[in-house]
């Protein structure tokens, strides 16, 4: 099977290879600089690691809508790409700036003026709040400088322009990295600031990150570097057709981050040590997703790309070529979550009911592995490369809030079981949305040249 599924398409594999595996390689980095802040912040108490880990649920739905944001602009930038239509490139990257722009500075306003309000959703005993409200202050500041980020990156994503983001990413994280070694624990004669020390080396990182990326963009001129009237020159019918598309992408990201944070509310009501283990615990599940990240970005790109030429029957082909290798790929590392969950939980100087709960959790995980990974694939790989983001719409939302939020409250606060048991019944929804992804994908109904 693995030999049938690999041979004749080097068309394919190179694509996969010269886009996935950069995506791939700065979501590791990425993922591997946040486990390094959560095992830093670890080094001060299980109430730190909660508040962190409560302040960040606001980034987190920052995240998702400016993943929605992105991911739909990626949608066209992958076919305009694909007809190398550069002007209209210009255009989205724009529109999508305006969107991620205006999301960052809301967000900003609510972790620099309401970080109380923010903590007491997250959140119910004082210290964590406290920990939490600190971190907020400082951390709301980088928001925009990370929206600007996100536009850049996803575009040129589209364009198969990975590597630059990629060398970019590695620089921020290790400023990121050095400045919470010196300002987290005070070394090189600066004062310890703890969890605000964290927040500020993230800040620093975050804006050299926006800084470097529009820099190499118009430096190396790239087909994106326009003047601001050639980005910004953008009709009220191009917003419209745009919007169609992506609306309900962003529509989806912040649906399902909700249902998503609702989750965080129903682990807060849990006790700080709930919130410690699922802290931990989302920041080792990033890294082991990062290859599936990277294929899903590449499979939107690549696709994206042959429909946007017109191939829409190679673009099917390689959607079943994708399919199978996530299948293969995600049983392997569905075993060594499991395998290695034992020593994992290890690293980080947390209370062993947090290090007992955690490695429990990281066995569902692994459980859901192959069924979350196809779905990333398919929903937004798949089929958002043809426009199809209603549809994506439906199943992803519909998972979470008919679903896993009823089942969180059910088995977190009404029967009150341990988290692993919560968090298994939260994943069950991965195993319902995958039919109706598969169903969907052999349809070819997603199958639509937008541009």
């Amino acid at each position: 099977m693995v030999r049938d599924i690999i041979k004749n398409d080097k068309h394919f594999y190179t694509k996969l290879f010269a886009i996935g595996v950069p995506i791939a390689f700065q979501n590791l980095i990425t993922s591997s600089l946040n486990m390094i802040d959560v095992f830093m912040i670890s080094s001060i108490g299980d109430t730190a690691v909660a508040g962190v880990g409560g302040a960040n649920k606001l980034y987190f739905l920052l995240n998702l809508f400016l993943f929605g944001t992105s991911s739909g602009t990626g949608i066209f930038s992958a076919q305009y790409w694909g007809k190398r239509d550069v002007k209209n490139l210009k255009k989205i990257l724009g529109i999508c700036l305006i969107l991620s722009v205006s999301g960052g500075a809301l967000f900003s306003i609510i972790a620099i003026f309401f970080p109380k309000f923010v903590m007491n959703v997250f959140a119910t005993e004082e210290p964590v709040i406290r920990e939490g409200i600190k971190y907020l202050r400082v951390i709301g500041f980088s928001y925009c400088f990370t929206a600007i980020s996100f536009a850049y990156i996803f575009v040129l994503r589209g364009m198969n322009f990975v590597k630059v983001p990629m060398v970019i990413t590695i620089v921020s994280i290790g400023i990121n990295t050095f400045l919470n070694w010196v300002l987290i624990f005070g070394n090189l004669g600066v004062e310890a600031m703890g969890v605000s020390g964290a927040a500020t080396a993230t800040l620093v990182a975050r804006t050299v990150e926006c800084c470097l990326l529009i820099t190499s963009v118009y430096v190396l001129k790239l087909p994106i570097a326009g003047k601001f009237k050639e980005i910004f020159d953008i009709s009220k019918a191009f917003v419209s057709k745009y919007l169609h598309t992506v609306g309900p992408v962003v529509g989806n990201e912040v649906m399902w981050s909700l249902g998503v944070a609702t989750y965080s509310f129903v682990y807060g009501r849990m006790g700080e040590t709930v919130m410690a283990t699922m802290t931990l615990n989302q920041t080792i599940e990033q890294l082991f997703m990062v290859l599936f990240f990277g294929m899903s970005s590449a499979c939107a790109v690549i696709l994206g790309n042959e429909i946007g030429d017109n191939n829409t029957e190679r673009a099917y082909r390689y959607s079943k070529k994708f399919i199978k290798l996530t299948i293969i790929i995600s049983i392997f590392i569905s075993l060594a979550v499991i395998g290695s969950s034992g020593y994992v939980v290890t690293l980080f100087n947390v209370s062993e009911m947090v290090k007992m709960n955690s490695r429990l959790c990281l066995i569902v995980f692994g459980i859901y592995i192959p069924f979350k990974s196809l779905n990333l694939i398919l929903i937004v790989g798949v089929l958002r490369s043809g426009g199809d983001t209603k549809f994506t719409m439906m199943i992803d939302t519909g998972g979470v809030w008919l679903i896993g939020v009823p089942l969180a409250f059910l088995s977190g606060l009404v029967l009150k079981l341990d988290i692993q048991y919560v968090y298994a019944f939260v994943l069950s929804e991965e195993f319902f949305k995958l039919i109706f992804a598969m169903k969907r994908t052999y349809s070819k109904k997603w199958l639509n040249n937008l541009v």
